[in-house]
């Protein structure tokens, strides 16, 4: 509710300085740069009715908006000069470069006079609202809903030092107990329970923030504490000698007198993930027009292939644990799992001539595009398991639910490196490779899948 309602006002103010910006960028470029009398025309008119928007919506595939009580002052300055400077370019080629003009040099003038208009008039507010909105976070109360796992000398330690420093930002909700006997912070904060009871006290407090205050003895516990905390929306900090085993997943951080390390929740930049979005609906709609012969050539060999229906829809658990039918070509005879649940191998008899083909081309998995354009799937993501496999698979190796963070994909870096998995080692070992492509994930490493994939498609040789 709170970054609601401060979105709300940056919002509003966004779009009246976009509007206020372009209409005396047109009323000085005309009246002082080609020294003319003022006039309206369409391109005045379609910027008053649509760039304002444009650039409320840059600004959110940007990320401006996402987190806004955590967007202080100098990261808000940085991301306003980058808006700035491209959204002017952008607009100076799209509006700006067919205008007649008695000079070239009008064109640069036009630009430098547009940026300083622009970006003065927006960070001005921002800066303005972003020292309110702080100060009524420093507000007892206000602050971010946190809570300090464990109760030992350092815990108390932590919360000493972030609150005796006034710039504090953090409303201390409690603490949560983790070795039955550290109780010092009962003195100063709530105790909220113990580590048993983690996820209610979470769900309970809307908890924003959590500091893992535990010694190295206790790292061997840090694993399973970050797998029941983590789920992209809470921020953690750690001590700092827990970067070894975090290693790239951190970054430094001097939390008002408190040396900790905030664990990155998401490696992609907010903008990657709205473009990726973008990336997976078009490509996915252009494939399935494009792929249409495909479609129906393998819908035909499969229908001759052998008796039964030609798609094959299968439960799968996907972001977040929602189960969504995947879509597939059928590559077995019917009834393959009438004795339950089976992986396929390489030699596996219950798979048809033509879908031991569409295997290795992967054809089967065109229809896929299917699901990327209802949004249950990205093109490029961690391949989704079926519940069954996926409780197998947790019993040994916990860190794969953090798959589930992320949509799952057509095709992925364990899919490629690896391929099919005939087993639960197999999987175990494919999944490494999607736990790395998770900490790494980038338009960039996305398009270097792709790229691959399409080149196990071409050569037949998926495994």
């Amino acid at each position: 509710m709170k970054d609601r309602f401060w979105v709300v006002v940056f919002l509003f103010f966004d779009f009246l300085t976009a509007l206020i910006a372009w209409s005396s960028f047109f009323y000085l470029r005309q009246t002082v740069l080609e020294k003319s009398e003022f006039k309206l025309d369409s391109n005045f008119i379609y910027g008053v009715l649509l760039i304002p928007l444009v650039w409320v919506l840059f600004y959110y595939v940007q990320g401006t908006y996402i987190s806004i009580r955590q967007m202080f002052r100098l990261k808000m300055l940085n991301l306003t000069l980058i808006a700035s400077f491209f959204g002017v370019i952008l607009i100076f080629f799209i509006l700006l470069l067919d205008d007649e003009v008695k000079s070239y040099e009008i064109y640069y003038q036009s630009v430098i006079l547009l940026f300083s208009l622009h970006f003065m008039l927006t960070i001005i507010p921002r800066l303005i609202i972003n020292s309110i909105m702080i100060w009524s976070i420093r507000k007892p109360g206000n602050g971010f809903k946190t809570i300090i796992l464990g109760g030992n000398e350092k815990a108390l330690e932590i919360y000493n030092e972030m609150i005796s420093h006034p710039l504090n930002v953090n409303s201390f909700i409690g603490y949560v107990n983790l070795n039955g006997k550290d109780y010092l912070l009962s003195e100063h904060i709530n105790y909220l329970g113990h580590e048993t009871d983690l996820e209610r006290i979470l769900s309970e407090h809307k908890v924003e923030e959590v500091i893992i205050a535990i010694e190295s003895s206790d790292h061997n516990r840090l694993k399973d504490l970050l797998l029941r905390i983590d789920d992209g929306h809470i921020r953690i900090k750690l001590l700092p000698d827990a970067y070894v085993i975090l290693s790239g997943s951190v970054k430094m951080t001097n939390i008002y007198g408190a040396l900790l390390l905030e664990l990155k929740s998401d490696i992609m930049p907010f903008w990657q993930q709205a473009i990726k979005r973008v990336m997976d609906f078009l490509i996915s709609f252009i494939a399935v027009i494009l792929l249409t012969p495909f479609f129906i050539f393998s819908a035909i060999a499969v229908k001759f292939s052998s008796p039964g229906p030609i798609l094959y829809l299968q439960e799968r658990v996907g972001l977040k644990g929602a189960i969504f039918k995947i879509i597939k070509f059928r590559t077995m005879y019917i009834d393959s799992e009438n004795l339950g649940p089976q992986l396929s191998s390489e030699n596996d008899p219950r798979i048809t001539k033509i879908g031991r083909f569409m295997r290795k081309t992967r054809l089967d998995e065109f229809p896929q595009f299917i699901n990327v354009l209802f949004g249950q799937m990205s093109l490029v993501g961690p391949r989704p398991e079926r519940q069954f496999y996926i409780d197998q698979i947790v019993k040994l190796e916990a860190q794969y639910l953090h798959l589930n963070r992320v949509r799952p994909g057509i095709t992925s870096w364990g899919q490629v490196k690896f391929g099919y998995a005939e087993n639960v080692e197999q999987m175990l070992q494919r999944m490494k490779f999607d736990l790395i492509y998770l900490k790494n994930r980038s338009l960039a490493l996305d398009i270097k899948i792709m790229f691959y994939t399409v080149i196990i498609v071409l050569k037949a040789k998926g495994k």
